[in-house]
């Protein structure tokens, strides 16, 4: 069955492909308002994707940004907790070597 679109279902979303508007003959000629060209609508259908590129471009961008800048201030979190458990190494080396000189000098 080959029907035609209607207003509320077209048989197209691209307004190049659906058919003109007819003037109504229950109107009088010259009461609706003149018709205009798409050119400006197109270019600015253009532009308008992309712009809507262009800002998902700039959320992903800003996305990785922070990614990076999470994942650096991880790498500088493990590097303090690497930093400090060294440390209470180092001063537990230290309290034995002194406990170990304290037992020599008391013998």
């Amino acid at each position: 069955m080959n029907t035609a679109g209607t207003i509320d279902r077209p048989l197209t979303h691209d307004p190049k492909k659906q058919a003109p508007m007819k003037p109504s003959t229950s109107e009088p000629a010259g009461s609706a308002t003149p018709d205009c060209t798409t050119a400006g609508a197109t270019e600015a259908r253009q532009n308008r994707n992309r712009e809507m590129q262009l800002m998902q471009e700039a959320l992903a961008r800003a996305h990785m940004h922070e990614r990076l800048h999470d994942a650096a201030r991880e790498r500088r979190a493990v590097r303090l907790a690497t930093a400090r458990r060294l440390q209470r190494r180092a001063e537990r080396a230290s309290l034995r070597a002194r406990r170990a000189l304290a037992l020599a000098v008391m013998q």
